[in-house]
């Protein structure tokens, strides 16, 4: 029995059916309190607004609990019972440095407020802005006293002292994005002639400010790569740059270009690849997914056809944490149904997924015997399907993941299932019936699931200790509440989940919070009998030539299905590697290249055929000879089979520079103009160009992961799209100018 528990309940008038409420990651398209935890201290902000003819009143609340949520204490007086801004009015620190940021209006005043808090809320100061923020405010991750933050003027504001002082970096900044290495290091958009953009960077908190590249359209950071998408110069055709020394030299990806009803979107990136989706030209829907060598400059086709709306930007591409190499996203099949699939081999092979052995074929299914199981993930949610959570996984959960799917030959609008598989995605199991909000605590160790259910109350909490085969049920309350959330402490080894929600009377409403501690439930702490060897990408451990994935195998010590104890928050992977022999699965096809389906043979691009294949590398043009592969960046095999690939120097200039006598008038005739326009350009610039187009443009794809290291855990340096826990947050995924207005909508079977 779980026998710990508490409710904790806020008096809510009717009024509140008429407000604007923020929302949290722990909470999914729900009017519910704003939580953020840290370790055992949770903080909730609720805010809301009231329309009162042309204003807004507003107030909010704050709370803070020091026990997971078992028991709150209303703490507002600590920020002055200040109304607290519903858009980037809360800012967290990085890791655990205890720093949070709430942002508050200040009506009449052109200028904003900030209380500050650097020992995880149990007091704050405020200060005063000089400028009201146009975005969320940046902590730098290596000293969380450095903040950076652009204004509604488009002014670059820097503090070095959390908030106390604050000096203007730079006016007309469009957009800013920060890569941290030994020091500060930060890019910027600058506005230049006819609504070009100068892409600029600073290593000295502004004090010195460099131009790196010129004519650009946007840019992005991934891993150890800086990318700009540049004017060609020809009408409006894009091409990807690509730096791998922040911004000193410049090398073309060798990707197609694109125009300006197109995009380049990145899905993935860490040190070693990136994985690079190029929309198709058209109002198609779909592109075709490349993934890069380690110098992010030559490209390969890894996946044609892929699931990348430009109505609203949606894409199913999900990095499953819990097991490396492995990615699931979706096609669009030749019948615009969308179909699921899985590469075991970061981007090498897409290959359907398996059918759960305890499932049938839905209705749907033309042929029961050719069906699969397809995810639920962003692009269900964007076309409002009964989908509360995306899929999930941790890094610390080895080979877990949760996720909505349906069987059949495509993804289906029918009431979705919950899947789980315990081996990376190579094998599932329906786990539960009808869609829930799910987590993952114990690192793996328990499982916990809530029906999802607009219109019903509920009280029960389905638990698992044998991830996803066997569910038990706990009755949390006696008078059922209407669920809006689970919650639960980043990183997946905590063993408290609260659940949020309402209670509804005829004449009020009030919240209501109930922590579940399950360690009363896991009373044994785990033993090294509880474990078990386990091979990872295998499904024969005795097999000495099964498990190789990337070059190396992995032997992972697991958790027994039938161990029922705690895994506990010290809890560490344990991974014994060991290199392979290399193969051709441990190659990508090279440039001009690529596998045809459900084929490791790599043949060459009918466009491409009997070319010489030539690219730009570091100012020079140079041969590409090639047996038709590339090792896998990050592989480890060793000897076994090796494709040959050299790449000759033709030493050609890419580029030719003129003679400086020849372009000293042309420089000055430039020169003469660009002051001529810019007068006349600064209010278009400052309208059109940062205003318009970078408020609603995205430039890349990654995921976050609050654990996660390379590619197993995909680096963001650009911002959030999915989080793991199933809630959309910043999307800043496109170099597209606009989203094209489209009828377009893929057709989901039915």
């Amino acid at each position: 029995r779980v026998t710990r528990w508490s409710i904790c309940t806020e008096h809510i008038s009717l009024v509140m059916l008429l407000c604007w409420f923020m929302v949290s990651f722990t909470f999914i398209n729900d009017p519910s309190p704003l939580s953020l935890v840290f370790l055992q201290v949770i903080l909730a902000l609720t805010t809301f607004q009231v329309p009162f003819f042309i204003v807004r009143l507003g107030q909010s609340k704050l709370y803070r609990s020091e026990n997971y949520g078992k028991s709150f204490q209303d703490v507002t007086n600590l920020i002055n019972n200040t109304f607290i801004r519903t858009e980037f009015g809360i800012a967290i620190g990085p890791e655990n440095s205890g720093k949070v940021i709430l942002t508050a209006e200040v009506s009449g005043s052109r200028g904003s407020r900030i209380f500050v808090s650097d020992d995880f809320g149990n007091s704050f100061t405020h200060q005063d802005l000089p400028f009201v923020p146009q975005m969320q405010i940046m902590y730098n991750p290596s000293d969380s006293n450095v903040l950076l933050v652009i204004s509604n003027d488009h002014e670059l504001w820097l503090s070095e002292n959390f908030g106390g002082n604050w000096r203007k970096i730079h006016d007309m900044v469009c957009l800013v994005k920060c890569i941290f290495i030994s020091s500060i290091s930060f890019f910027f958009l600058f506005p230049a002639d006819r609504g070009m953009l100068t892409l600029r960077r600073t290593t000295d908190y502004g004090k010195t400010i460099k131009t790196v590249a010129s004519k650009i359209y946007s840019f992005g950071l991934g891993g150890r790569f800086l990318f700009a998408s540049v004017m060609t110069g020809k009408g409006t055709m894009r091409m990807i740059h690509v730096s791998v020394d922040q911004g000193e030299v410049w090398n073309m990806a060798q990707l197609p270009p694109v125009g300006h009803e197109q995009f380049y979107s990145i899905l993935a990136a860490n040190d070693d690849m990136v994985f690079m989706h190029v929309d198709e030209p058209g109002d198609t829907g779909f592109g075709t997914i490349y993934v890069s060598d380690d110098r992010g400059t030559v490209y390969s086709k890894s996946l044609e056809r892929h699931l990348y709306t430009t109505t609203g930007g949606e894409t199913d591409f999900t990095n499953v944490t819990s097991l490396r190499g492995v990615f699931i996203t979706s096609v669009l099949a030749e019948d615009s149904s969308v179909q699921s699939v899985v590469s075991f081999d970061q981007g090498g092979e897409w290959v359907p997924l398996q059918k759960p052995a305890n499932s049938k074929c839905d209705a749907t299914a033309k042929d029961p015997d050719e069906c699969s199981l397809h995810i639920h993930a962003a692009y269900s949610t964007a076309m409002k399907l009964n989908i509360p959570m995306l899929p999930l996984s941790e890094p610390n959960a080895v080979g877990l993941i949760l996720a909505h799917g349906s069987v059949g030959d495509a993804i289906s609008v029918m009431r979705p299932d919950v899947y789980v598989s315990d081996d990376g995605g190579y094998t599932w199991l329906k786990a539960l019936i009808g869609p829930h909000h799910y987590a993952i605590l114990d690192s793996g160790g328990l499982l916990v699931a809530v029906e999802h259910s607009t219109i019903q109350p509920v009280n029960q909490i389905k638990f698992s200790t044998d991830e996803g085969q066997c569910w038990a049920v706990y009755n949390f309350t006696q008078d059922p509440i209407y669920f809006t959330g689970l919650a639960s402490e980043p990183g997946a080894r905590s063993m408290n989940v609260s659940i949020w929600g309402y209670r509804d009377s005829i004449i009020s409403q009030s919240w209501v919070s109930v922590t579940i501690d399950f360690r009363e439930l896991l009373t044994r702490d785990c033993v090294d009998s509880d474990y078990v060897q386990w091979l990872a990408h295998s499904d024969d451990i005795s097999d000495p030539n099964d498990g190789c994935m990337l070059g190396y195998k992995e032997r992972f010590l697991r958790l027994r299905k039938d161990s029922v104890c705690w895994n506990g928050r010290d809890y560490q992977v344990n991974t014994q590697p060991t290199p392979c022999l290399c193969t051709l699965d441990d190659f990508l096809c090279d440039f001009g290249y690529y596998r045809k389906e459900n084929s490791s043979e790599c043949v060459e691009q009918p466009d491409l055929k009997g070319q010489v294949l030539e690219f730009c590398l570091h100012g020079k043009e140079e041969q590409l000879q090639t047996s038709g592969y590339r090792k896998i960046p990050g592989d480890k095999c060793e000897g076994g089979t090796t494709p040959e690939r050299k790449e000759i120097d033709l030493s050609k200039r890419c580029t030719k520079i003129q003679s400086s006598s020849r372009t000293v008038p042309v420089i000055i005739t430039v020169i003469i103009v660009m002051l001529l326009s810019i007068v006349a350009g600064v209010i278009f610039v400052k309208k059109y160009v940062c205003g318009g187009r970078f408020l609603v443009h995205r430039y890349s794809v990654l995921q976050q992961h609050a654990e996660a290291n390379g590619i197993e855990g995909v680096d963001d340096p650009l911002e959030t799209n999915h989080t793991q826990n199933g809630k959309r947050e910043f999307h800043d995924d496109s170099d597209e100018v606009q989203w094209k207005h489209s009828s377009f909508i893929h057709r989901l079977r039915e």
